[in-house]
């Protein structure tokens, strides 16, 4: 977990870390049993597209955060796929603003549903009542968490890690 337990904020975020990258390789291989051709990024990022009225690239990538050029490489292959279209921003005719298409709406509430499923399958089957009444409490925090701007308060462990 963490070199120094004395740390109680260190030894919790190390355990969460690891936690989410579990669970999100979980959803990443339940993904892939999708009956879709396209990528978890590439469904994340329509399923953004869809939730938003109107963004651009660069909004997108900065949501996600990833370089905005792998952002545009995912747009590509969703507008290539017909699932989402670009149009030039009223208010500023040098940004261009993407859109869902019906298609791309029908495409995330298929592959939104399918995940569900798994999902709800999942907390059945391995959660108690009472582990499954905390859920949404989880879900406040972590979307508290993932929407936060902590300004470091301890320094940052040396990288690359020294040999050992």
């Amino acid at each position: 977990m963490n070199e120094d337990d004395s740390d109680p904020s260190a030894t919790l975020a190390a355990g969460l870390d690891l936690a989410v990258q579990r669970f999100r390789g979980r959803l990443r291989t339940e993904g892939l049993r999708l009956p879709v051709p396209w990528t978890r990024s590439q469904l994340v990022t329509l399923d953004r597209i869809v939730r938003a009225t109107a963004v651009t690239t660069s909004e997108l990538a900065a949501a996600e955060h990833m370089r905005p050029q792998s952002m545009a490489q995912i747009v590509t292959a969703l507008e290539r796929d017909d699932l989402i279209e670009r149009r030039p921003d009223p208010a500023d005719a040098r940004r261009m603003l993407i859109e869902p298409t019906a298609k791309g709406r029908e495409t995330v509430r298929t592959a939104s549903a399918l995940r569900n499923t798994w999902l709800a399958d999942a907390l059945d089957q391995e959660l108690t009542d009472e582990e499954r009444d905390l859920v949404p409490k989880l879900i406040e925090l972590l979307d508290r968490l993932s929407g936060t701007r902590t300004v470091r308060s301890r320094p940052a462990a040396p990288w690359p890690p020294a040999d050992r």
